[in-house]
């Protein structure tokens, strides 16, 4: 099971990191690629093609202002695509609407502004579908992550 991240410019990579790190937490192999879809379309097109070659399940596309990224990626594969819209201008809100308005019948999944680990987070359950070991830990990381919510808020004092 494999995860491709993609992003447009090296500046994206701190926002990044959390799509990875989440992947991380549940042994998913991943690979990062710095592709832009308007400047190197050529080689992002050679690079989605090699992915799938490579069984890669889930694609992960962050991308700013215009974020054409994710939905390009979207139409030239069949592989899930989860899109992270990148603060740039008007505080990420262009690259959320042009995330989410995806015309039919090309989807991407999109998540917060800025919010890469919920990405992972979202190709780790999707991943869960067919993983049942992926299934278990998923679980199990839920059930950590509720015990220690009650547990840190169980009592407050003022």
């Amino acid at each position: 099971m494999k995860v491709a991240i993609f992003f447009g410019s090296k500046s994206d990579i701190d926002i990044m990191k959390g799509a990875a790190n989440a992947l991380k937490e549940f042994d998913i192999k991943y690979k990062a690629f710095i592709m832009s879809a308007h400047r190197v379309p050529e080689k992002l097109i050679k690079v989605l093609e090699d992915i799938e070659k490579e069984d890669y399940e889930v694609i992960i596309a962050g991308a700013g202002l215009a974020a054409h990224l994710p939905g390009i990626i979207a139409s030239y594969t069949t592989l899930p695509v989860i899109g992270v819209p990148i603060n740039g201008a008007l505080d990420g809100l262009d690259s959320l609407y042009s995330m989410v308005q995806m015309p039919k019948p090309i989807p991407v999944a999109t998540v917060g502004i800025n919010n890469s680990y919920n990405s992972g987070m979202l190709a780790v359950e999707i991943l869960a579908l067919k993983y049942p070991e992926i299934k278990e830990k998923l679980i199990i990381y839920r059930k950590n992550m509720k015990e220690k919510f009650i547990k840190d808020n169980d009592l407050v004092e003022f």
